[in-house]
């Protein structure tokens, strides 16, 4: 995106009503209307106040020229007064945009981290590498796109009532100071968008840049144990100022721009004092008007610049609007694109009762490489088989695409349904919950998400009951029985991936799959995590529960654990055995 433009023109236009459409198509979409329409209201009454108040300023400064006693205190009374209701309007008003942004901005956190997390949408943007800083986005752009978008629609639906309300006022004092604002502010305009357009590239590129500094501190945070046991702090500490240079290198850049702007900017604001003073004193002093009318002048040429001036006053502010409202795009097409996505060139059907692969071809997405070609063998239920692999490359990718993330190739396979099948990753995931929430298959929120609802189901979830016998003898099967003494109890909330040894966590892990009973099992290098021992036991406790397992290694010398084995070897090439001591 560093070499793209991102100019305000109607592609950002067609981007702008694409996000309100979803808002006004949803559950929210008829609040969030009434609670806007309730706000133009408060607008409207702002504005006459405001025009109220001109009147009564004038008034004010009339009598006070006039040194007239009575009236001076009257309309004093009088302003105080209409400040009262003004300030009380306003606070109303401004509440109510705050609620608004908050309802609007949770709406649309919600949806997008639903999206972002179901259809492996976050796998897929990860691995294709087309999005930068995902988290950044749902984060702080989704916040800053609802707050702007409002108060930019607020200022604009102000600034015309503003221009009805005032523009009366000014063109009943001077005509021609009402022309000379319209001129000063079409020039204003015209000179900001000028001098500031390259601050809407510039913006986006530092927002990146933002995210990617603060995730290689988030890097270096999360990985401190290894990083200081392998000495390796230069590395991550040149990226580090890699980084930070960038940053502040783009910045230095927007700084300039700003400059250039803020001299304009500057001096625009201080001739909006003088100009309207340049045209009435003079009527003034050959006694046309009253001195009041000079100030009430002013009020109603500052205001209706600034309705006519919202480009020149709020530029930086829509240059990052710009740019945020690009990313916040960028991110929600690239997620329905994913959503749906192009049929893949592999072919693959579920509710079989074996894994079959059919003339399946798997490639490198990157270089094009052959890993896997035209790979035909069934593994059956009840089967035990290694796949055993060298490359990891050809290891991970027939893995993968077994699990449904993989698309490139061609050929097929035919595997059971998804809730017949589970996938154990070398390291082990272990979330923050109980251990009751751990091991019931599925996990409750899981169950809500794919709208799962079964007999005996708990906490209005969907999710299923699992009797505390069940989870005891799982645990005892895998030698995990005192976790619960140990630990508070099968609802006490952990962090288990910081409190258990590597090798408990993944025995954890085998425990939930001994209770969910799924057909096949398939283990991404179970060796790496467990002794020989505890491999050896939890194969027996797959095997004696009727779930065949696929257990994907780079070499294995206990052939005796396995049924058949398929190699995987250089170029693509592969061989299917029969295990003589299976």
């Amino acid at each position: 995106m560093n070499d793209e433009q991102i100019p305000l023109d109607r592609l950002a236009w067609e981007r702008f009503k694409r996000h309100m459409k979803v808002l006004l198509h949803s559950e929210i979409g008829g609040k969030a209307l009434g609670m806007f329409l309730l706000l133009i209201v408060f607008l409207v009454g702002i504005n006459g106040l405001n025009v109220v108040n001109s009147y009564v300023g004038r008034d004010f400064m009339t009598a006070i020229a006039e040194r007239n006693r009575s009236g001076f205190v009257q309309y004093a009374w009088l302003w105080i007064g209409v400040f009262a209701i003004t300030t009380l309007v306003s606070v109303v008003s401004r509440y109510m945009e705050e609620s608004l942004a908050l309802l609007w901005r949770t709406f649309l956190a919600r949806r997008s981290v639903h999206i972002y997390a179901t259809h492996r949408v976050y796998f897929h943007l990860e691995e294709s590498g087309e999005i930068g800083n995902p988290d950044q986005r749902i984060a702080d752009d989704i916040k800053t796109f609802t707050t702007t978008t409002l108060s930019f629609t607020l200022m604009l639906v102000n600034g015309s009532f503003t221009v009805v309300a005032f523009s009366g006022v000014l063109w009943s004092i001077s005509p021609l100071l009402t022309i000379v604002a319209v001129l000063y502010a079409a020039l204003g305009t015209y000179c900001t968008v000028s001098l500031g357009r390259p601050l809407v590239k510039l913006n986006f590129d530092q927002l990146d840049k933002e995210a990617d500094f603060r995730s290689a501190l988030i890097y270096l945070k999360e990985n401190a144990d290894a990083v200081a046991l392998s000495r390796r702090e230069i590395p991550l500490l040149l990226r580090l100022q890699q980084r930070l240079a960038e940053l502040a290198e783009n910045f230095s850049v927007i700084v300039g721009v700003n400059r250039n702007v803020g001299f304009f900017a500057t001096f625009y604001n201080w001739m909006i004092q003088i100009i309207p003073a340049l045209f009435v004193a003079p009527m003034f002093i050959r006694g046309d008007v009253e001195f009041g009318v000079i100030t009430q002048s002013a009020m109603a040429f500052t205001a209706l610049l600034g309705a006519f001036s919202l480009i020149v006053t709020q530029f930086q502010s829509i240059s990052s609007f710009a740019a945020v409202l690009a990313r916040l795009s960028s991110f929600s097409e690239a997620v329905e694109q994913e959503v749906l996505q192009k049929k893949s060139p592999i072919l693959a059907s579920e509710g079989a009762e074996q894994i079959v692969y059919l003339g399946l071809t798997l490639r490198s997405p990157r270089s094009g490489r052959i890993l896997v070609e035209n790979l035909t063998v069934a593994f059956s239920h009840g089967e035990r088989v290694l796949v055993r692999a060298p490359d990891e490359s050809a290891r991970k990718a027939l893995l993968r695409v077994t699990a449904g993330l993989w698309d490139v190739g061609e050929g097929g396979l035919m595997r059971p349904a998804f809730d017949q099948l589970m996938f154990v990753t070398e390291r082990p995931f272990l979330p923050f919950g109980s251990l009751k929430e751990l091991l019931l298959p599925p996990h409750p929120l899981e169950a809500a998400l794919m709208g799962a609802t079964r007999p005996g189901s708990v906490d209005g979830l969907g999710a299923p009951m699992v009797e505390e016998k069940r989870i005891g003898s799982a645990l005892a099967a895998l030698g995990l029985e005192t976790l619960p003494t140990r630990f508070g109890g099968l609802a006490a909330e952990q962090d288990w991936s910081n409190i258990l040894p590597l090798a408990e966590q993944q025995l954890l892990v085998f425990a939930r799959l001994l209770i969910s009973r799924p057909r096949f099992a398939l283990l991404d290098r179970p060796a790496a995590t467990l002794s020989d021992e505890q491999l050896d036991m939890v194969l027996y406790q797959l095997s004696r529960h009727a779930v065949a397992y696929v257990v994907f290694a780079e070499a294995e010398d206990r052939l005796d654990r396995y049924d058949a084995v398929l190699e995987l070897e250089s170029e693509g090439a592969w061989r299917w055995m029969r295990s003589a001591l299976g």
